[in-house]
């Protein structure tokens, strides 16, 4: 039993050597969107020019951070980390099912869930960075969420599906993540 003690601890010594300690936030958005720095074997022009749309379609509970949202300020943050300017870096995010509470204002959220939303200041943040968000109004719809019920600069869409379909004629590509 001793052995297996040992052999365990040494796993979790070497596992948490590097482990989230890692990673860091910012340098455009600080708090959030964490990122560790990588010995890369493909380079990234400064130039590079990325347009982007991800798909958010559940809620993280009344409480958390929604770690799908999160996965943008990474996006910005480990791509400006790595050298290539916030301007050419343009990303949507397209909500859609449970997630669409995830976008409401303080006031609604407040209503709904008798706290405070925890996405609302990495939303706005978001926003700041020129990210586009939209709420896909079928969803909205179904789930009784009102255009006044929306965090200030998050878009309605007729659709989760229209909202993709313009974003792809504008460029942007579908992350998979």
């Amino acid at each position: 039993m001793k052995t297996f003690g040992f052999i365990l601890g040494l796993l979790v010594s070497f596992y948490s050597f590097a482990g989230i300690e890692a990673f860091e936030s910012g340098p455009l958005i600080q708090g959030y969107g964490k990122h560790a720095k990588v010995e890369q074997d493909v380079n990234i022009s400064e130039n590079m020019r990325f347009k982007v749309a991800f798909d958010v379609v559940e809620t993280s509970g009344k409480t958390k951070l929604n770690r799908k949202f999160d996965s943008l300020a990474r996006f910005l943050n480990m791509h400006v980390a790595n050298g290539i300017k916030a301007k050419n870096i343009e990303l949507a995010l397209v909500v859609h099912g449970t997630a669409g509470a995830d976008l409401l204002n303080e006031k609604a959220y407040n209503d709904k869930f008798e706290s405070s939303n925890p996405n609302l200041e990495l939303l706005q943040r978001l926003m700041k960075n020129n990210v586009q968000v939209f709420l896909c109004g079928q969803s909205a719809a179904f789930h009784n969420i009102k255009n006044a019920d929306l965090i200030d600069g998050v878009q309605m869409s007729l659709s989760a599906m229209t909202a993709h379909a313009l974003l792809q004629q504008q460029g942007y590509h579908l992350n998979p993540f």
